[in-house]
């Protein structure tokens, strides 16, 4: 398992328009899923590590993120061929299990992924109200285990900070995670 690193944020990058089934049956877009103050994009998985020591925190972040008008979606692009526990029918059954506050979606294609340049999982896109990309960083000081409960808060502060002022941080340290699973073609 390859860890890697999320490249610097490329600020004012539009977001892309996916069309991507959840785990609820129900597809999403851009237009369907974007909040009144910006949207968090994230590329998850359900067996890497690196996701696994944050789950509790990504849904209480991003809980109290709606109540800033930042939306979110968890895209998940890994080819589950060789990664069962990514596969679709456990994927509802993690969004059940952790009571995700967001849709969790298949991108079965793996275009979505290829489109964003996502690379790992973690991996965290949070765009203004505009869809301009403008924080393309960590979630915390997690690694493959828990940060401690009083670790600063990079994403969620760094989205507040999207919803008030339209702009990200200048500063951001990259996620870092397991490699995105690619089909072999």
């Amino acid at each position: 398992m390859a860890s890697l690193e999320t490249p610097i944020c490329d600020i004012g990058w539009k977001a892309k328009n996916f069309n991507l089934l959840g785990v609820d049956e129900r597809h999403y877009n851009l237009d369907t899923i974007k909040g009144r103050n910006g949207l968090l994009v994230m590329f998850i998985c359900n067996h890497c590590p690196y996701v696994k020591a944050i789950l509790d925190r990504m849904v209480r972040d991003t809980t109290e993120l709606l109540q800033h008008g930042i939306n979110t979606i968890a895209i998940m692009s890994n080819d589950p061929t060789d990664y069962p526990e990514d596969s679709f029918e456990n994927m509802a059954l993690i969004s059940k299990k952790f009571n995700f506050s967001f849709p969790y979606v298949l991108d079965d294609t793996q275009e979505t992924a290829k489109t964003y340049g996502a690379v790992c999982t973690p991996d965290f896109f949070g765009f203004n109200a505009n869809l301009e990309l403008q924080y393309r960083g960590r979630f915390d000081a997690s690694r493959k285990e828990s940060a401690h409960i009083s670790t600063r808060r990079d994403l969620f502060e760094s989205m507040l900070m999207i919803a008030k002022t339209s702009h990200g941080p200048n500063n951001q340290i990259p996620s870092i995670g397991c490699s995105i699973k690619w089909r072999e073609t």
